[in-house]
């Protein structure tokens, strides 16, 4: 008992010295240690060697005991009950790490930051935790306070919404914690819907959401064989013995000064640690969650991700691995990298499988079909070709990619995705076609490959119709989609008749992690009306007309007020309802990519990528 009053008085005690300045939870950038407490710096550094001792005592002592003074298990959220001698086992397994060496520490640093780079992209990276916001309304998000690292957290983002959304492992353990309207709703076999009250999700929830999801994307790198988690030596142990009250004032402290600029600065402070089961890496992530949300949190995970795929087989997924996976000038990560967590492969390119070039000589696409997806922007410059792996994953949920930053769009419902039997045939004649295209997605194909088309998808053109098109020896895909538009549904084509099949209407949701101000949560002051700083979360209204409505009706279609996914208004109803006019922003060109000539509209501030 007079052991337990010593560290109750001790805690006590903390807590009253940090009162006066309590640590921000939400900062990624280092504090100065003015801001920490009103303890002088030596009292600060005796402080954290006492708890770090007090903390090893009490180890020691734990193992000379069959039982915890409490006399009951301890529970772990994602372990569940830990018994006494499982406890024993889990402090001998928990160590500070292995060093890489150094030769390991040096390719890392080049693979990643290359030669020559500069202090503003090392600052970024080293000054970029994981962590939600604070705001309610936005409590989902993890907020980006750099440029740079979003490549990464909006990769950590499309999979924490998986979880808390849709993943049916979840849903049971959700359900205890959350009011009964926050769970998924289950309409069919194949089909969720998912709530909307983003704030019903508690802490616990998310942070339960983002284990398992770090988790889950470091054995996909790992080829579902091993994660490897990285740390920093300067940290040890003690965080994981601490009161959460006292945890970020002992990450603080053991940050405070330090910087990564070197390879050599690398091989000093991170330590590895490689675990081959899910619950084992599970257990130690959240253990030592506080690390990650910390500044260095973001380039900890990228480095962890690295190494659980390994850094030769990185260099092999790549086309050009002279290149740096953080590109230059502005510090973005790279395709590679995202490509990395979200597939488990560094391969360059979004479109599907490889693309031989002859000679030998092949581009690395994704090879296979992902939880969470990927649209960009580019695609609609015609700089590139999304291919279907990434652009109709498994869950209805894409990283959004501009030409400076990462954000996420996702659905409730997982019917989005669903075709009805005219999507499904130019899905299936457009995969036929990008199999011929040698272009690099040019959207062109021989005369030779267009015959293998229309042999695999039985079209039969018209004599007039075929002669026009191979005409000048090679075959456009816009000029072919037209024919095909035109072409009656007897003959392969998807002309129809009615005009009214396979319209579709639904909500999608963005996020953009990067603290923006947002006149939709404006706050009233003596001044008048000031926008808020906080992630930016918009809701979008899309109507899909059907993809063979002609031009010149496309003012018609209607943006109905209310509908399901799988809404296919007929006879008087698409008249009775004046259609909203549509509203643009970059983003509608990349939801565009997925759903062509989709009409968007939203109420307050345009959803922004940037």
């Amino acid at each position: 008992m007079a052991d337990q009053q010593e560290e109750e008085d001790l805690r006590m005690a903390l807590r009253m010295s940090m009162q006066n300045s309590p640590p921000e939870p939400k900062r990624s950038k280092p504090r100065e240690a003015a801001n920490l407490a009103t303890t002088t710096p030596e009292e600060s550094r005796r402080l954290q060697r006492e708890l770090m001792a007090a903390a090893a005592e009490k180890r020691m002592l734990a193992t000379g005991k069959s039982v915890p003074a409490s006399g009951s298990p301890l529970k772990s959220d994602i372990g569940g009950d830990i018994g006494t001698k499982e406890m024993e086992i889990k402090a001998k397994e928990v160590k500070l790490g292995n060093e890489l060496s150094e030769k390991e520490a040096y390719q890392l640093f080049f693979m990643v930051f290359g030669n020559g780079v500069s202090k503003d992209i090392l600052a970024q990276w080293s000054n970029q935790g994981i962590r939600f916001s604070p705001d309610p309304e936005t409590s989902m998000i993890l907020v980006q306070h750099e440029g740079g690292p979003c490549g990464v957290l909006a990769a950590i983002q499309a999979f924490v919404l998986k979880h808390l959304l849709f993943c049916p492992d979840d849903l049971v353990k959700a359900a205890q914690s959350t009011p009964q309207n926050s769970t998924p709703r289950r309409l069919s076999k194949n089909q969720y819907v998912a709530s909307n009250n983003f704030a019903a999700f508690t802490e616990n929830a998310k942070a339960r959401a983002l284990v398992k999801s770090m988790g889950e994307i470091l054995f996909l790198c790992g080829n579902n064989k091993r994660a490897v988690i990285a740390t920093l030596s300067s940290i040890g142990d003690g965080v994981e013995e601490s009161e959460d009250s006292l945890t970020d004032v002992i990450i603080t402290q053991a940050l405070e000064g330090l910087s990564i600029e070197s390879a050599s600065d690398l091989h000093k402070v991170l330590r590895v640690e490689t675990y081959t089961t899910p619950a084992s890496a599970y257990k130690r992530l959240e253990a030592i969650i506080p690390v990650f949300q910390s500044r260095m949190g973001a380039l900890l995970f990228l480095i962890s991700a690295l190494l659980s795929r390994g850094l030769d087989c990185v260099q092999a997924d790549r086309d050009d691995p002279s290149l740096p996976l953080v590109t230059a000038p502005f510090g973005h990560a790279s395709q590679e990298i995202v490509n990395l967590l979200l597939c488990g492969q560094a391969v360059p390119n979004v479109f599907d499988g490889r693309m031989d070039l002859g000679g030998g000589m092949f581009l690395k696409g994704v090879s296979t079909n992902v939880e969470v997806g990927f649209l960009t922007l580019l695609e609609s410059l015609n700089f590139c070709k999304v291919g279907q792996n990434l652009k109709c994953p498994k869950w209805p949920i894409w990283v959004v990619g501009s030409e400076s930053h990462y954000t996420v769009l996702f659905a409730l419902d997982t019917a989005v995705q669903d075709e009805n039997e005219l999507e499904a045939r130019e899905s299936q004649i457009r995969k036929a076609f990008d199999a011929q295209d040698q272009s690099g997605g040019g959207g062109f194909i021989s005369v030779e490959g267009f015959h293998q088309v229309l042999r695999e998808t039985n079209i039969r053109l018209p004599s007039e119709k075929l002669d026009s098109l191979c005409g000048s020896g090679f075959i456009v895909w816009s000029e072919f989609w037209q024919v095909i538009l035109d072409l009656d549904k007897s003959l392969g084509g998807l002309k129809d008749s009615t005009g009214q099949m396979g319209q579709k209407i639904f909500d999608l949701y963005h996020f953009n992690g990067i603290a923006k101000s947002d006149l939709n949560g404006s706050q009233f002051s003596s001044g008048g009306e000031t926008p808020m700083q906080r992630p930016r979360l918009t809701k979008l209204r899309v109507s899909v007309p059907p993809r063979w409505t002609p031009e010149e009706f496309m003012a018609d279609v209607a943006v109905l007020p209310s509908g399901s996914a799988g809404a296919q208004p007929s006879g008087k109803d698409t008249e009775v309802a004046k259609p909203e006019p549509s509203q643009h922003a970059p983003l509608v060109d990349c939801i565009r990519t997925r759903w062509p000539r989709a009409v968007c509209n939203w109420v307050g501030d345009p959803p922004s990528i940037v």
